[in-house]
C-alpha cells in the first residue's frame, strides 16, 4: 500500500510505490538504477524492496 501522507507514523519502507514520483526518484538513487530498471524489477518481482534488491543483484 502506498504511503498515506494524511496519516501520522512511519512510511512503509518495505514497499516501492511507482505511482509516487518522489518514491521513484528516491528508490532509483538509493538502488543506483535508472527509472526504467526500477520499473522492470518491480514488474518482474513485485514491489517488495528486498525482492527488488535481490533481482537487481542477480542481473
Amino acid at each position: 500500500m502506498a504511503d498515506d501522507k494524511n496519516v501520522t507514523g512511519a512510511p512503509d519502507r518495505d514497499r516501492i510505490s511507482l505511482s509516487e514520483e518522489y518514491e521513484v526518484r528516491d528508490w532509483t538513487k538509493s538502488l543506483g538504477v535508472s527509472e526504467e530498471e526500477l520499473r522492470e524489477a518491480v514488474d518482474a518481482v513485485g514491489n517488495s524492496v528486498d525482492k527488488v534488491r535481490d533481482y537487481l543483484k542477480a542481473r
